[in-house]
């Protein structure tokens, strides 16, 4: 059957734009655009789908927030976020309002707060590509090109990639001279983009990430924190009170068997929840610097208040031993993959915040501290590189290099995952444990790292959750602090 494409859409109605004085009820505003709009698409593409086929072009838009302020007024700027840099007209497109309730209210206060101006909040220009409309409903999905009785594109909007760019945390996103500044750093579509891609690779819905994130390289580290997870839903006092692993499988018992994956996802995530979303997640995103800029890419929109690599690594150094742990303080960038965002001339501080976290960590867990701490600990550069056999190199090339830099540990994610978060204005942070010591006669083979399996994982991933409690802690203008803010920042965290 063939349709003829129409020409004008139809669209859901479109109330005027409403001012708001109060966060609470800007956001409700905000979720009832947004579900008329997602209903509306979800029905056409239901009737779209019936053997009658599609009757019109069908569209529906995100919604908006926009604020103006005309004053040069300076505000208390010593959140690094909340207030915006100059006077002007700032808008951003918002999705999935339900799952950022408690961002949104908290940044919309903050703006009227530190402004004394309303916001916003109307139907925006940007149209809700179908696929993401029909990710809200688990009942719908989106048929494969060629695969419907129609054109998708004749009757709905599809992802629009030319519009899902990252222009805006590159700094390089100048709008036109008649359109608003940003007022968040991603847009709705960007976001729309990652909650897929995040879902796909993680088999874990947005929503049960929580504000603190573990990476690591290796599956050792899931049991580990799992028996964690079960020991403090056991604990009534412990404030957590979910665990959940690939595919959704939820459990609230200590005892509860978790549901086993079929097949285990690129990067599976699992998740120990609480209430307001300061639980820890943890992601196994493998070896490589392409995962750790896959996972960071996505985890990124969620706005989490710090990630962490508690990974494996080669030491550098003769008088490192298997085991030991290395804090970095600085790192040789030599995976490539985020050289067009982030050139590699642009330096990735520590941030003091997450490193006197860390090695509190470490000095409790293994009960050390002060000078007898450095007999275990090595605070310095770690390189990653994007070859896992750089050992095989000419040594003039790598090894010379690594030596010049007085790297103490080598690795494949973590200088991606601390530059994405440098990028993203997301605090990080890399512990790793020495593994092998390819330098020095002490490779990765079978067997001979299998003592260190079982001795160190534990307590590696205990310094790691030692690390994030002590973050959840603390305020969010300390871990948020001004040193991952350029010179013209969006008003939203």
């Amino acid at each position: 059957m063939v349709h003829a494409k129409p020409d004008t859409p139809r669209t859901p109605p479109a109330p005027p734009p409403q001012d708001f004085s109060d966060p609470k009820t800007a956001v409700a505003h905000l979720i009832a655009l947004y579900d008329e709009a997602i209903t509306f698409l979800c029905d056409a593409f239901k009737s779209a789908m019936s053997p009658q086929g599609p009757k019109d072009r069908v569209r529906a838009f995100y919604p908006e927030i926009r604020l103006t302020t005309v004053s040069f007024s300076k505000v208390d700027s010593r959140l690094s976020f909340g207030h915006l840099s100059e006077p002007g007209t700032y808008a951003t497109t918002i999705t999935r309002p339900h799952l950022f309730r408690n961002y949104l209210e908290q940044q919309i206060d903050l703006l009227m707060t530190n402004h004394e101006v309303p916001v916003t909040i109307q139907v925006s220009q940007t149209p809700i590509p179908l696929h993401f409309a029909v990710a809200n409903d688990e009942g719908l999905s989106v048929p494969l090109q060629g695969a419907a009785h129609f054109t998708l594109r004749d009757y709905f909007d599809v992802p629009d990639l030319a519009g899902t760019h990252d222009d805006i945390v590159n700094g390089t996103f100048s709008p036109a001279e008649d359109q608003p500044g940003p007022l968040a750093p991603f847009t709705a579509q960007r976001i729309d983009y990652s909650l897929a891609r995040l879902t796909h690779y993680t088999a874990t819905d947005p929503g049960h990430f929580q504000n603190h994130v573990l990476f690591t390289n290796y599956q050792f580290y899931v049991a580990e924190f799992e028996a964690y997870a079960r020991q403090m839903l056991a604990d009534p006092q412990s404030g957590y009170d979910s665990f959940v692993g690939p595919g959704n499988a939820v459990i609230t018992d200590a005892d509860a068997a978790l549901p086993e994956t079929q097949k285990l996802p690129q990067m599976p995530s699992y998740h120990l929840t609480r209430g307001d979303g300061g639980g820890i997640s943890l992601v196994n995103i493998g070896v490589g610097p392409s995962n750790a800029k896959t996972a960071t890419d996505h985890i990124a929109v969620l706005r989490p208040h710090a990630w962490i690599m508690v990974g494996h690594c080669a030491g550098l150094r003769n008088t490192q031993s298997l085991g030991d742990f290395v804090l970095a303080h600085a790192y040789l960038r030599e995976d490539g993959v985020l050289d067009a965002d982030l050139p590699a001339w642009v330096p990735i501080p520590a941030l003091a915040e997450i490193q006197i976290a860390l090695e509190n960590a470490v000095a409790s867990v293994t009960e050390l501290s002060g000078y007898d701490l450095k007999r275990i600990m090595r605070t310095g550069t770690v390189a990653s590189f994007d070859n896992r056999n750089w050992e095989l190199r000419e040594h003039t090339g790598p090894v010379q290099r690594l030596s010049q830099s007085r790297a103490v540990a080598l690795d494949m994610e973590s200088a991606t995952i601390a530059a994405n978060g440098f990028r993203f204005r997301v605090p990080y942070g890399t512990l790793l444990c020495v593994s092998d010591k390819p330098l020095h006669g002490e490779l990765k083979l079978p067997g001979m790292a299998s003592d260190f399996y079982k001795t160190q994982v534990s307590r590696h991933l205990m310094i790691g959750i030692r690390a994030m409690e002590t973050l959840r802690q603390m305020p969010l203008e300390r871990i948020h602090s001004r040193k991952l803010r350029s010179f013209d920042e969006t008003a939203f965290l």
